[in-house]
């Protein structure tokens, strides 16, 4: 658990980058942003919720009357909570310490996830002013996982490992895609998980769709099922893939020549991009590692998305592992290393883990292993 004085470190330290960056003031709405400053996963409603960070104030939470409670339970730092009924303005409220009038240039930061709706109503509310990304101020923050948070992460990763491991020693042929998902989702919460967010089962010619919704699909012998699976515990997520290929107990239905060899390069690439995760590392050059290998093996074509992306309180949040992005890693950065090779309308395969970089060099946090599980099924 996040303990409550880190959640005050939090906010002095949004309010210090507020400061340096010139924003008068940071308006974060519902959602992970929210939870990383106060450990308030309030309801996303239509009614605004808003904590209100400011350089020269103590921060203020706005809510409406009928969820102060919730907040008052909930919220695990020290913040004023001022509500509103259902006749008044809360766009005005949450902006009234802001400024003195609606005509004055000032520069706003709103989380990124923050509705429309509400973005409109407050820009409605100081037309003058400048609204940028909340992200510009919050990113740094966010992106340094401290030691509390990499624990969560590691407890996720763990919980994810060995569901992994109960699955390959299950039964899966005569199955279908969605039947061993609901399984995988069920078998999350009871490792731990408070909520099984993803459970993509793709078999044969599926598991070339990185992103398969599992489907009515029955599962065969002699194909392979990738399986990539996560939730969270405590907020913070798990996400691990691994390749299986089902023989059905036959081993004539074992994995062709060519999925053997595109498997290991596969295999080679998620090792080698693991260990180049170094502090000082461009994210950029991480992915260059892994893609390298690929191409080098034929299938750089075939290999269709980045390398990885960070995790926490979001299954994707910053720093992406991506060509284009030379931003270097740092200790605390936490990512997935997830390369795959995939032949539309034939099959594919996948490995990931959770990384964090450390300062003398990468973690890898999930331990299931990353070999090609070749089960009966």
């Amino acid at each position: 658990m996040i303990p409550p004085e880190r959640y005050a470190e939090r906010l002095a330290g949004l309010a210090a980058a507020a400061r340096s960056g010139g924003v008068d003031a940071v308006l974060v709405g519902v959602g992970p942003d929210l939870e990383y400053l106060t450990g308030y996963r309030a309801m996303p409603l239509e009614r605004l919720t808003m904590l209100v960070v400011t350089p020269g104030s103590a921060p203020v939470l706005v809510v409406p009357r009928l969820e102060r409670a919730a907040a008052e339970v909930e919220v695990r730092t020290d913040v004023t909570i001022d509500t509103w009924d259902e006749t008044d303005d809360p766009y005005a409220l949450a902006l009234r310490d802001v400024a003195a009038g609606p005509n004055e240039a000032l520069h706003l930061a709103v989380s990124d996830r923050l509705w429309a709706s509400h973005l409109l109503r407050l820009q409605a509310t100081r037309p003058a002013a400048r609204f940028v990304p909340a992200s510009t101020v919050l990113r740094g923050l966010r992106m340094i996982k401290d030691a509390d948070e990499i624990e969560l992460l590691r407890r996720a990763a763990h919980a994810a490992d060995r569901v992994v491991g109960q699955i390959a020693a299950g039964r899966l042929v005569g199955r279908t895609e969605a039947d061993v998902a609901r399984e995988v989702r069920e078998r999350l919460v009871a490792e731990g998980h408070e909520e099984a967010h993803f459970a993509i089962v793709g078999s044969g010619p599926n598991s070339a769709s990185p992103h398969h919704d599992a489907s009515d699909r029955v599962i065969q012998p002699g194909e392979p099922v990738v399986l990539d699976i996560g939730g969270t515990i405590e907020g913070y997520g798990s996400d691990i893939t691994r390749t299986l290929w089902v023989t059905g107990g036959d081993p004539a239905n074992g994995p062709d020549e060519e999925f053997r060899r595109l498997f290991e390069l596969v295999r080679e690439a998620q090792a080698e991009a693991s260990a180049a995760a170094r502090p000082g590392m461009p994210a950029e050059r991480v992915d260059r590692v892994a893609r390298g290998i690929i191409e080098a093996g034929g299938y750089g074509a075939q290999f269709i998305h980045r390398l990885g992306h960070g995790i926490g309180l979001e299954g994707h949040e910053e720093p992406y592992l991506v060509a284009g992005n030379d931003e270097p890693l740092a200790a605390g950065h936490a990512f997935s290393i997830e390369p795959g090779i995939y032949l539309e309308g034939r099959y594919g395969a996948r490995i990931e883990d959770i990384v964090v970089c450390g300062r003398d060099g990468p973690t890898v946090l999930n331990r299931a292993a990353r070999d090609l599980y070749v089960v009966d099924g």
